[in-house]
């Protein structure tokens, strides 16, 4: 199985494991400059001035396009607010897709907005333009209405574990020249009703950071398990795959994308799921993590929780 991976700009080390592992890795993904995404804008940062950080990404996606890595700009905003359709945003997204193409490569493009499919379809002729996991397409017929608009998809993660629906997909997906693709390491839960609000708070995240805020909303799965009655429904309320199952999953997929765009251990991520083993406790790979001290969730054939000082 190959892998995506998401980018930390100013992470030297991952990058440098990311190039170690190129042969593995079908692509890199990443958002680009001050646009919206689903895990903030590319050019902010705590400590590097906007400027400085649109720099620091030119020379990372130099180094990887170099290097022979594949590209995946991300579209993948779960809101653009009042810039939806607008004739600028537009003239915006095409100006940085030939950009990012001409300067670096580009293999492909995620996005959660139909408009801007057929926006890149439509000027930018064989550019792989794929669906978003956040669109949460996981059927035959999600995927027909979108077929004009989309060379891949992104399966809905809720469906990771049920392989009835997967071979469905897949062989509609063969049948309609499209490809298939699934995200392994998502820490959100199935079915989660405030999953689109809390991806509308971090495509808003910078103009709601300006506002005298009266709550903070960390997400409803962090509610959720900090609950220790609610521990035990860990693995019926997750959909991750350990990295010792990917096997299972390389007759139906492209390639398995990895969330590591936030995650205080991406290499350790990216180490576990090329080489199919990990020992630990699995929250620890999974974007969001998960904390449910002092018990963890011990890797094994299954997976079982342990208190701590029993590990």
């Amino acid at each position: 199985m190959k892998f995506s991976v998401g980018l930390q700009y100013e992470n030297d080390r991952f990058i440098d494991e990311i190039i170690a592992e190129k042969a593995n890795i079908d692509e890199v993904y990443f958002s680009w400059g001050d646009f919206q995404s689903g895990r903030g804008r590319a050019t902010e940062h705590g400590t590097l001035l906007p400027w400085e950080l649109l720099k620091r990404q030119e020379e990372v996606l130099e180094r990887l396009s170099k290097e022979g890595l594949g590209l995946n700009l991300l579209f993948n905003a779960e809101c653009y607010g009042e810039d939806s359709l607008a004739r600028s945003f537009f003239e915006k997204i095409g100006n940085t897709t030939d950009y990012v193409k001409t300067r670096f490569g580009l293999n492909s493009v995620t996005t959660t907005s139909p408009v801007i499919a057929r926006f890149l379809k439509a000027n930018f002729p064989g550019l792989h333009v794929r669906a978003s996991v956040n669109m949460e397409i996981g059927t035959v017929e999600a995927m027909d209405y979108l077929k004009d608009l989309f060379d891949g998809y992104y399966m809905k993660r809720e469906y990771n574990r049920d392989f009835n629906r997967i071979k469905l997909l897949r062989a509609w997906c063969e049948e309609n020249g499209k490809q298939l693709f699934i995200l392994g390491n998502s820490g959100c839960m199935n079915f989660c009703p405030a999953h689109h609000f809390h991806d509308n708070l971090v495509a808003h995240e910078s103009e709601i950071r300006e506002k005298d805020n009266a709550f903070v909303f960390e997400g409803l799965c962090h509610e959720f398990f900090k609950n220790p009655e609610n521990h035990e429904k860990l693995l019926s309320r997750l959909n991750f795959i350990r990295p010792e199952d990917v096997a299972l999953y390389e007759p139906y997929f492209v390639s398995m994308k990895l969330a590591t765009r936030v995650s205080r251990a991406p290499e350790q991520i990216l180490r576990s799921y090329v080489s199919g083993h990990y020992a630990g406790n699995l929250l620890d790979l999974l974007e969001p993590a998960h904390s449910i001290y002092p018990y963890v969730l011990e890797n094994g054939d299954p997976p079982r929780i342990v208190k701590i000082d029993e590990t």
